[in-house]
């Protein structure tokens, strides 16, 4: 690591320890749907007047249900048959993650195209860790996918300093070294910060750590299978990760090179778009 991303680094540890560095607060719309979510009365009526406050949101969630993965024989057009499609504890979900997209904004340009950059790549993780909860395992996939859309998170923060901190921006290998070894730090410190559910408040910490063998199969394996997946027939240097020997392969038990397993995660990596 070079003098620079290392001075980097230490500072932001040291804003982190002492609670100096500015996260990002959840958006509203997210805790309003969480609170909706958390009465366990909740009617699809209401949660739908929460979710439908913002409409992009709205769009996005029809979208979903309308997806090659979920799809059903009759076109949903509203809200309200979304939300019953999905249920109501599948919806919430689905909609917190996919409102995050509303915290990916900067005021410089090289800083904005980095966070769409992320994002687009956390909706295609979220879509095949979605898939792969639902047809190989018994997670559940909204949480799954929930997972994969939060898998980058912690590296906002490290964006949002660069902006205040020109040298840094203007040098991108410093940038990218930084942002791999402090995100997943800064990203289970948010999702602690966001009282995201137990299972999900260390996946951003732990999903690279390519030898973690859970007792059993969870969310965090999924995500780790999903960002390989996305990665393959790139040059990263994860594209020639050997899958077939990761604990996490090993217990979701499917073959990562059979033709229908390809075409049916190719297609779930646009499930979120």
């Amino acid at each position: 690591m070079n003098k620079l991303a290392e001075r980097v680094q230490q500072a932001l540890v040291v804003a982190i320890d002492n609670d100096d560095l500015v996260l990002p607060t959840l958006p509203e719309v997210a805790l309003n749907i969480r609170q909706a979510a958390e009465d366990p009365d909740i009617s699809i009526s209401h949660l739908s007047k929460v979710i439908s406050r913002d409409t992009a949101l709205s769009a996005r969630l029809i979208k979903v249900v309308n997806s090659p993965l979920l799809r059903a024989t009759q076109e949903v057009t509203d809200l309200h048959t979304a939300i019953t499609r999905l249920g109501t504890n599948y919806s919430s979900n689905l909609a917190i993650g996919l409102v995050m997209e509303q915290i990916f904004h900067a005021r410089s340009d090289v800083v904005e195209q980095k966070m769409r950059d992320v994002w687009r790549r956390s909706l295609e993780v979220a879509g095949v860790s979605y898939a792969l909860g639902r047809n190989h395992s018994q997670l559940k996939p909204d949480q799954a996918a929930l997972g994969g859309l939060v898998h980058q998170i912690g590296v906002l923060p490290i964006l949002t300093y660069a902006e205040d901190h020109y040298e840094l921006l203007s040098d991108p290998v410093s940038l990218n070294h930084v942002i791999e070894s402090i995100h997943p730090l800064l990203g289970d410190k948010l999702l602690q910060r966001w009282d995201f559910p137990e299972m999900l408040v260390s996946l951003p910490g732990q999903y690279m750590d390519l030898e973690r063998d859970s007792q059993r199969l969870d969310y965090i394996d999924l995500v780790q299978v999903a960002v390989l997946y996305c990665h393959r027939d790139t040059d990263h240097p994860l594209a020639s990760v050997p899958i077939m020997e990761l604990p996490a392969m090993k217990k979701l038990r499917i073959d990562p090179y059979s033709d229908t397993l390809r075409a049916e995660l190719d297609e779930a990596r646009s499930m979120f778009y």
